[in-house]
């Protein structure tokens, strides 16, 4: 009986610690003893352990055991360490030669059967042991497919405690890595087909809209969309992920960490390779939009990481809460403060909103409206000034006709649509391509002049548009970045005033309502 110790690792927040999992065996008093600032769910671990050590046919010694999770500074919290507790605890026992667990990170949890469970997390934490120099992973068998995202790096899953030991003591049968398995043919068209079960061509009429959402998509461009009930403004919204571009393999993998931390990964297909489209109820929190908890988790706006978050009848919003957005719509992250140490998550999305003019949904259609002029005040005003400036592109969704209700030819396709974005996006990435951001929406105050620049004609109509809209600051910089993309979406390197004018034009609708 001795000495002995296993790595394991923990998340806090997006980031990964190694933790030093050391148990020592000695004799005295039988005692089970984990110390260490664990929380209430690691403390059980103790019980966790002893009766899947003895489910697994293996008899516990009565010794004085103490188990220390290092460094102690650090609050351990999750079910992460049970496996490596198990195994120090043995390895200790001499159950298997001393040395075996070497460049080995263990994780996972313990059912009181002896089976390894799935944790959240995984890729994350197999990404942090191949850059600390890890040679292998140890994790349960449910997430050993999430583990081989990360290549370069041995996955070895195991689904029981007694499979680990057997592993650990030299039988190698059934423990053949598996090489990750090539989609088929018929797997790829199956996720073309379902890719685009919402489609453009299903909206009747609003060509202006469509032309906006598909200014605002090239460019990354946040999207007010205001207009009366009916008017087709969720059904649009829903059907944006479909002209969104394709994500890198990078940006595949930066998204997948997000939602395994959260535990929302598929076991089979973990990989994310769509963009997300976040939609969210007017009724959520500021914890559950911006992210939070004792040990920071990631919230909506970090989901929507390199997609889309969509918030409908944005006016029923808690005004506080939509007032959260307004840090991370600028610097795309967002950094949670807490005592031991803060955790700064991704927030890269696109903010899409929807709502009506006022309460009944009608202004200012004087006929049907039924809403008093303080009641229209009182609900556009719970979309503040400084929020407006931070959407670039505001249109209005006019209520259809029954004659384009009634029309026969479909619109335009998503792919079609889709593939001028990408395009759009191509001709971005290469000017950006010596930058920090591949996208006009993320031009900083510094860069308009370079790739923004004006000619005489159309300083003129900026001049005046300026001055009759009583333009900010914040709104200029804005027009100048749509008119960007728009000048993109033509091919032209300079921005005309034909560019400049579509642009101006999208910042109309909030001058109208709020006055």
């Amino acid at each position: 009986m001795a000495f002995s110790r296993v790595l394991s690792a923990a998340i806090w927040g997006l980031h990964v610690k190694k933790i030093h999992v050391e148990t020592d065996i000695s004799n005295g008093l039988p005692l089970f003893q984990m110390v260490g600032y664990l929380s209430s769910e690691v403390r059980e671990a103790s019980e966790r352990v002893r009766t899947a050590i003895r489910n697994s046919g293996i008899q516990m010694p009565p010794r004085r055991i103490v188990v220390n999770l290092a460094p102690a500074v650090l609050r351990k919290q999750g079910t992460w360490f049970d496996l490596a507790i198990a195994l120090s605890l043995l390895e200790g026992m001499e159950l298997f030669p001393k040395g075996k667990l070497e460049g080995i990170l263990v994780v996972g949890e313990l059912g009181l059967d002896g089976g390894v469970r799935k944790v959240a997390g995984i890729l994350p934490i197999v990404l942090y042991a191949k850059e600390q120099g890890f040679h292998t992973c140890m994790l349960p068998r449910d997430n050993a497919s999430e583990g081989r995202l990360a290549e370069g790096i041995r996955i070895l899953g195991v689904g029981s405690l007694r499979e680990a030991v057997a592993y650990l003591r030299g039988n190698l049968e059934g423990f053949k890595e598996k090489a990750e398995e090539k989609r088929t043919e018929e797997k790829k068209i199956e996720k073309e087909t379902n890719q685009f079960i919402n489609d453009f061509r299903e909206v009747q009429g609003q060509e202006i809209v469509k032309r906006a959402v598909e200014v605002s998509v090239a460019g990354g461009h946040n999207l007010l969309l205001l207009g009366p009930p009916g008017s087709g403004k969720s059904m649009i919204a829903a059907r944006i992920p479909t002209i969104l571009p394709e994500l890198t393999r990078e940006e595949q993998i930066e998204i997948t960490k997000i939602y395994s931390v959260l535990g929302k990964l598929n076991t089979e297909h973990p990989l994310l390779e769509a963009r997300p489209f976040r939609s969210v109820h007017h009724t959520v929190t500021k914890t559950t939009l911006a992210g939070g908890g004792r040990i920071p988790a990631p919230g909506e706006i970090s989901l929507a990481h390199k997609g889309v978050l969509f918030l409908d009848e944005m006016a029923e919003f808690q005004k506080a809460v939509l007032e959260v957005l307004r840090q991370p719509m600028e610097e795309k992250e967002i950094e949670i403060q807490r005592v031991q140490a803060s955790c700064v998550f991704p927030a890269d999305f696109m903010l899409v909103g929807a709502m009506n003019p006022c309460p009944c949904g009608n202004y200012p259609d004087e006929e049907t409206c039924v809403c008093t002029p303080h009641q229209i005040r009182t609900y556009l005003g719970k979309i503040s000034q400084p929020m407006l400036d931070r959407m670039d592109v505001c249109i209005e969704t006019p209520k259809l006709s029954y004659e384009v209700l009634r029309r026969k030819e479909e619109g335009e396709s998503s792919r079609m649509i889709r593939e001028r974005v990408q395009r759009t996006r191509d001709i971005q990435k290469e000017r950006y391509r010596e930058k920090e951001f591949l996208v006009n929406a993320r031009l900083k105050p510094k860069d308009l002049e370079e790739f923004c620049h004006l000619g005489p004609v159309e300083e003129e109509v900026m001049k005046q548009a300026f001055k009759k809209l009583d333009l900010t600051a914040r709104t200029y910089h804005k027009i100048l970045k749509v008119a960007r993309t728009i000048a993109d979406m033509d091919e032209s390197e300079k921005i005309s005033a034909v560019h400049l004018k579509e642009a101006i034009g999208y910042r109309m609708l909030d001058k109208r309502y709020w006055k």
